[in-house]
């Protein structure tokens, strides 16, 4: 079947709708208002209730709304919430309490096994948490559907996001055959582990077997769900050409599509004297707690570099940056001074008290307030990786030091204590910024460096670097600095990639105000290509191949159905 099928109802399931823990997050919450504006009220995010006895700032509940088909999910045993996402198109979101799906978890997964042979019996960790949900998740939509009364005719797409959603797609692929399953795979489970247990992934990605991986680094579990997912839904997806080769090596399923992330620019300032004006704040506030921290005078004329991410050491390339900051630190031709930041959230106990007293005095200090490197209090300081490498290479931020390096290990969400501004507020103050990563699916960090126009160096095995190349392929023949630097990472090239970011922040240090400026406008305009007005006809595409393999599974076992939506 050839013909364009496009959904009437749309269901995105995640652990991250109104729950802002990671990049996922970020894909849902940007491209929720331009599907929005297309599908409307029959747009519906699931996600979970994990504030029930408090106030979740990303949602506001509405008593009225779909209030009937409420009383309905209830008497079926499911306590929901229904309100709007707090987000650019404020989509319905429903909430649901998967705690009392516990007390059955032995009979899920005696189904799944049955099903689909998925192996839950080495679970272990978040995996029970994950899949609670993920199968109260799809009760919710079953109740949905039946509820309204609808058919294979209303086209209705259930969209899974990650392996925590993949038991749901599943329940829904048996029980509702009429709805059509999409799973997008952000990373996979074992690629991730495999990264993250420091193996090799790239060089014998062609030879390894994503099964005896599991086995080895003890993923079973969440393997076994992911790659029977992937083979068992209308549509398996992922986010780019480089996570496509790792789905295809370890879950040994191509995906039917790639679906690029993009966003939405609604939280950059405008340009001109809003911008400028947002920029300046940024920096000042940036630059008033450095001096605070480290007891120096630092002015605007200052280079402030930043990286970002959660905290994966290897993966987000946090080890590579710190180890090119400190052959910057030791380069006698630089002569100006830089501020580097390193935002990636940690065990926080809270904020630094001597530096919030300094704060407030808001005086000029000569000396630095204790350990000039960090601003907040951790609960791991003697074991975390990043401080014991700045320990391993003797950096300590001293007086004569051009470089200072300052760990920010908390989420920036306007309210840590120490900055009391968000990260996006923050990072439009950043003169370049730095994401040299190992393992990176997508890459939303670099992608929004460029929405504030600030130039960038990402790698190629970032789902964002490989974009990039392709749309600027005229920059894989410079050497030197771009807008997005793209630099060639492999398994065994540490060292050369941490001398060619220094080399970036050398040479960017020496530029003229006019090439900068020309970095930032070329920076904005790679930005303007990443919008998802450029990116959802991918999901659209998406949804026609589930719709057009739903059909087809119909057609061929049509005897088995009474009336469209009832099954034998």
């Amino acid at each position: 079947m050839n013909r364009t099928r496009q959904p009437k109802y749309i269901f995105e399931s995640s652990w991250e709708v109104c729950n802002k823990v990671g990049g996922i997050y970020t894909v849902l919450s940007t491209h929720a208002k331009t599907l929005t504006d297309a599908y409307k009220n029959k747009l519906i995010f699931v996600g979970p209730d994990l504030w029930i006895d408090k106030d979740n700032p990303l949602f506001k509940e509405n008593k009225r709304l779909l209030s009937t088909w409420k009383l309905a999910a209830k008497s079926e045993g499911l306590n929901i919430r229904i309100g709007r996402w707090n987000i650019p198109g404020n989509p319905i979101a429903v909430l649901v309490d998967y705690v009392p799906f516990y007390e059955h978890k032995n009979d899920i997964y005696r189904w799944a096994w049955d099903n689909y042979q998925v192996d839950s019996y080495h679970a272990y960790g978040d995996y029970d948490e994950a899949n609670m949900f993920s199968y109260a998740a799809a009760k919710v939509v079953e109740s949905y559907y039946s509820f309204h009364n609808l058919t294979v005719n209303d086209n209705v797409i259930y969209h899974a996001h990650e392996w925590m959603t993949c038991l749901g797609a599943l329940y829904l692929k048996k029980s509702l055959p009429d709805i059509a399953t999409v799973f997008t795979t952000h990373a996979t489970s074992i690629g991730r582990s495999i990264a993250g247990n420091e193996k090799p992934l790239y060089d014998y990605l062609w030879a390894y077997n994503g099964d005896q991986m599991a086995l080895e680094l003890n993923m079973q579990s969440k393997h076994s769900l992911e790659k029977q997912t992937a083979h068992a839904v209308d549509a398996f997806t992922t986010v780019s050409d480089i996570t496509a080769e790792e789905c295809m090596s370890l879950l040994e399923k191509r995906p039917d599509a790639v679906l690029t992330n993009g966003f939405e620019n609604n939280f950059v300032p405008a340009e001109g004297k809003q911008f400028n004006d947002a920029r300046k704040k940024a920096r000042a506030r940036l630059l008033q707690v450095a001096n605070a921290l480290l007891g120096s005078n630092l002015d605007d004329q200052t280079i402030i570099v930043s990286t970002g991410g959660r905290y994966e050491y290897k993966n987000k390339g946090i080890d590579l940056f710190v180890d090119a900051i400190n052959r910057l630190r030791q380069d006698e031709r630089l002569e100006r001074d830089v501020l580097v930041l390193i935002n990636v959230p940690a065990w926080t106990k809270g904020p630094r008290p001597d530096l919030q007293e300094r704060l407030q005095k808001n005086k000029q200090y000569d000396s630095s307030c204790g350990d000039s490197r960090i601003t907040h209090l951790i609960y791991n300081y003697d074991q975390d990786k990043i401080l014991n490498q700045m320990n391993w290479l003797d950096m300590h931020n001293r007086g004569n030091d051009h470089v200072k390096v300052i760990y920010v290990p908390c989420y920036l969400q306007g309210d840590d204590g120490i900055f009391n501004m968000s990260y996006y507020d923050l990072l439009i103050g950043n003169d370049i910024c730095v994401y040299p990563s190992y393992y990176e699916p997508w890459g939303y960090t670099p992608l929004e460096s460029v929405a504030f126009h600030i130039p960038c160096v990402t790698t190629d095995l970032a789902g964002f670097g490989l974009w990039v190349k392709g749309l600027m392929p005229e920059n894989n023949k410079k050497d030197g600095l771009n807008a997005v630097s793209v630099l060639h990472r492999t398994d065994n090239n540490f060292v050369e990639v941490s001398e060619e970011i220094k080399d970036i922040l050398l040479v960017f240090s020496k530029l003229n105000q006019r090439k900068i400026n020309k970095l930032r406008n070329e920076a904005s305009e790679i930005a303007s290509k990443a919008l998802w007005s450029e990116f959802i006809e991918n999901y659209y595409d998406a949804y026609n191949k589930a719709l057009n393999k739903r059909d087809s599974r119909i057609h061929k076992h049509e005897n088995k159905y009474i009336v469209p939506g009832r099954v034998i």
